[in-house]
């Protein structure tokens, strides 16, 4: 690049990615070493390889593109082969029959153009893109190996694979062919693999009319993947429904499975659901990760002050401690952890859920079935005899229930369960409203806690952030706040797909009962005072929580502000 740092030193400069001092400080060892100044300046990351595309960009006046900030069509993508994406580390970003854009990192080189022209026999448009950017894009888009699932549908897309007929069966019900289909199965389980690899909790995959297309939640955030094409949608549906035990004679009716398998030599469970809609049958597959859940309390988001108030709270030798949020904010999770916390040879622990999600050792987990009427309060009165010290309780849904749940607690158990409730002095309304009495709210309720999950900054990318003003309004942080703080936002790597953001933790507003407030449970106040007493006590809120987390350089400002837009206080 040094015969052509002149020029592009001086576009860095105006376009205010370098300053001359910079320039000036390693130009004596680009001389010495015969390196150009720009790849020195790469080298010690004072430039990013994207400021110098972005800068070649604007000197042969070629349209520079955000891979990150797009989504391109398999359409676009079967432009241009794997193989040819691969050698010249280009990627389609939009394409007509006879012309084709591809971006590149260097739209000065004629070798590459030349060749594309030649191999795809199309008139081709130089986007200019980040080197970094391009490679995500095509590992994103084609797969990172030849046993991808990208390849794998590549492959089934350009060739005639022969796929799996679904016709009458002998006796009159509908039916698979006897004999497997191996591309739709190795196509079914790499893509099991790739979704766990990816750190997926949920796959989706969704009849459209025109498409089959196919998602995986990754950080509480879906994230479109490569569709296979939309004729192998019925083998891939009755393949997952024969792997889930589930009947693909029956196409009118929601239908659930599991499916167990070994990734990596780790078991994994699948708990599948299958929802008949107008263009074919809808699949969700949650994944559960059986050794994954071995979460400790501070991996969990816990600031020390509330985990050491935590600790104290489920030590206690009875009482009811209620989780609340909405689905999906990681309420079973969190209790889950508090069971593996508490869980020692001289304590019996029985769960009561629907479904059993996770295995744990050492502790009895019960399974209740509406179908054969075994239900929640059924099992409940059941496993009192068993003489347990602690349950957990995998959801408060009815009077019948809370009334055992706070009864057990009331007679030396403790118990923990969960409500769907948007803050935590809420719970006590729920509770009340469903039909349990204020005195007995009062007597058996220690405390009670709101909690909600926030993405976490990405470690290998996060870099100082400077948050608008609406930000530290929103947040209510203010200039004193700032003292000493690191606010950080990543922007976007390789690692973190791009996003910025790589796993999660909760956020969380803790409600200590005491004395005042038993008071205040037992004469039915409204959850507004109920709530107003919490603070006075020193309840921090949902949003202030995640401000502290904010301001530690855990989290980002708007992750805070998009979980808690209900918190107005």
């Amino acid at each position: 690049m040094a015969a052509s740092d002149d020029y592009l030193i001086d576009l860095l400069v105006d376009m205010g990615f370098l300053s001359r001092d910079q320039v000036n400080a390693v130009q004596p060892k680009a001389d010495e070493t015969g390196e150009g100044v720009v790849d020195l300046l790469v080298t010690e990351k004072a430039l990013t390889r994207g400021q110098v595309a972005q800068a070649k960009a604007a000197h042969f006046n070629a349209e520079f593109v955000n891979l990150a900030d797009m989504r391109i069509a398999d359409e676009v993508l079967s432009a241009v082969p794997r193989n040819v994406a691969k050698k010249y580390n280009t990627i389609p970003v939009y394409a007509t029959e006879d012309s084709v854009s591809v971006a590149l990192s260097d739209p000065s080189d004629m070798d590459t153009i030349d060749a594309l022209q030649h191999l795809l026999n199309r008139n081709v448009t130089v986007l200019v893109a980040s080197p970094d950017d391009i490679e995500v894009a095509v590992n994103r888009y084609y797969g990172r190996s030849d046993n991808s699932v990208s390849k794998m549908i590549q492959d089934i897309t350009e060739g005639e694979v022969e796929i799996a007929t679904f016709g009458k069966m002998e006796d009159g019900g509908d039916g698979a062919s006897v004999e497997a289909d191996a591309p739709i199965i190795k196509l079914v389980n790499g893509m099991i693999i790739e979704a766990y690899r990816m750190r997926a909790s949920d796959i989706h995959l969704e009849p459209l009319e025109k498409r089959f297309r196919v998602r995986y939640r990754i950080d509480g955030m879906l994230h479109e993947q490569k569709s296979p094409p939309k004729r192998l949608q019925a083998s891939v549906t009755s393949r997952l429904k024969i792997m889930s035990n589930m009947s693909i004679a029956e196409r009118r009716i929601p239908q659930d499975g599991r499916i167990q398998c070994n990734v990596g030599g780790k078991v994994i469970d699948l708990r599948v659901s299958c929802l008949p809609t107008n263009h074919g049958e809808s699949i969700v597959m949650r994944i559960l990760d059986k050794e994954g859940l071995r979460l400790g309390l501070g991996e969990l988001g816990f600031l020390t002050d509330d985990q050491q108030t935590f600790e104290r709270l489920i030590s206690l030798p009875d009482g009811i401690l209620l989780v609340t949020g909405p689905t999906g904010s990681g309420k079973t999770t969190t209790l889950y952890s508090c069971l593996n916390y508490i869980n020692r040879p001289d304590r019996k622990i029985i769960t009561v859920e629907d479904p059993v999600e996770y295995q744990l050792a050492g502790i009895n987990q019960v399974q209740v079935s509406e179908t054969i009427g075994f239900t929640f309060s059924q099992a409940l009165r059941s496993m009192l005899r068993q003489a347990p010290n602690i349950i957990m309780l995998g959801e408060i849904r009815d009077v019948e229930t809370a009334t055992i749940a706070i009864n057990a607690s009331l007679t030396g158990h403790l118990v923990f369960s969960t409500l769907h409730t948007n803050d935590a002095p809420s719970a006590v309304t729920r509770l009340i409203d469903i039909g349990i009495k204020p005195f007995l709210v009062a007597s058996s309720a220690r405390a009670l806690m709101a909690q909600r999950l926030v993405r976490k900054i990405c470690k290998k990318c996060g870099q100082p952030y400077a948050p608008t003003e609406t930000e530290l309004k929103s947040l209510n942080i203010t200039p004193s706040d700032l003292a000493g703080a690191r606010i950080t936002k990543g922007r976007g790597c390789g690692d973190c797909n791009k996003t910025g953001c790589r796993g999660r933790m909760g956020i969380f507003e803790i409600f200590v009962i005491d004395d005042e407030g038993r008071k205040l449970i037992y004469e039915k106040v409204s959850s507004s005072v109920l709530r107003a007493h919490a603070r006075e006590i020193g309840m921090r809120t949902l949003r202030e929580d995640g401000a502290r987390k904010v301001l530690a350089g855990m989290t980002t400002p708007d992750e805070v502000i998009r979980a808690t837009v209900g918190d107005l206080d």
